[in-house]
């Protein structure tokens, strides 16, 4: 896919599938702009990702601080006069049922999943609104379309992103800006492998296809979202999970 003359920011970018997007991107011609909160982490990804060092940028940002937040988009536009696409891949969570889950579990992955999607969109559609184009790709979850024991934090910042999708993609297809979110399933990273041998074993027997997904995978779908080959595409969760959702 060719992304050249393109600026994209992605957030989460340190490792993991946030890390591919940007992998993707770069090898499309972006200039990708890395952002995570973990920075010795960041630093190895930028060099990492094999580009141009003149086309990554990379900075340290927590996606729930507005003032951050701006400063960044800001600094962006300032450094590459344009931003045309925006993941919102960071994301964590705090896994416990429901009767032990405490607020800090529930106040802490809605502020990064949801408050931070929110945040990162809110700044960075102002620029794509100026050049009357766009494209931000939201990363919700197979667990925000069915839920999952154990994640109820998990689940309900992820659905509260299909429905922020949704009405963004309303509000700005008039400026030609389309949002669209991929709906991951398990997929192979840093986040399943800490799973429990019985957890992975119960997952992988509810995914029709028999395996947990790659990084790779999801970031071929969310690129394809970015690219011009999804012009007419807005508003969609396209799920991305061995047939989970089904």
């Amino acid at each position: 896919m060719d992304f050249q003359g393109r600026t994209a920011i992605v957030t989460g970018a340190a490792r993991g599938i946030g890390f591919e997007i940007a992998r993707r991107l770069a090898q499309g011609g972006a200039t990708v702009v890395l952002v995570d909160v973990a920075e010795e982490a960041l630093a190895e990804a930028a060099k990492g990702l094999g580009a141009d060092p003149d086309r990554v940028l990379s900075f340290v940002v927590d996606v729930t601080d507005e003032e951050a937040v701006e400063r960044l988009v800001d600094a962006v536009v300032e450094k590459t006069g344009r931003l045309d696409i925006l993941v919102n891949n960071a994301g964590i969570t705090r896994d416990d049922l429901l009767l032990r889950m405490t607020q800090e579990q529930w106040d802490a992955v809605m502020a990064v999943n949801l408050k931070g999607t929110f945040l990162m969109t809110k700044h960075a559609c102002r620029p794509m609104l100026r050049q009357r184009s766009g494209r931000i790709v939201n990363l919700a979850s197979v667990s925000g379309l069915v839920g999952n024991p154990g994640q109820a934090n998990y689940s309900a910042s992820k659905a509260g992103v299909v429905g922020f999708t949704k009405t963004v993609a309303r509000e700005l297809a008039g400026k030609k800006i389309c949002c669209n979110a991929v709906a991951p399933g398990f997929i192979d990273t840093e986040m399943t492998r800490v799973l429990p041998e019985k957890a992975k074993q119960r997952a992988l027997g509810a995914i029709p296809l028999g395996r947990m997904g790659t990084a790779e995978e999801i970031a071929a779908a969310v690129c394809f979202l970015a690219s011009d080959d999804a012009s007419y595409i807005t508003g969609q969760v396209l799920a991305v999970d061995g047939g989970m959702a089904t």
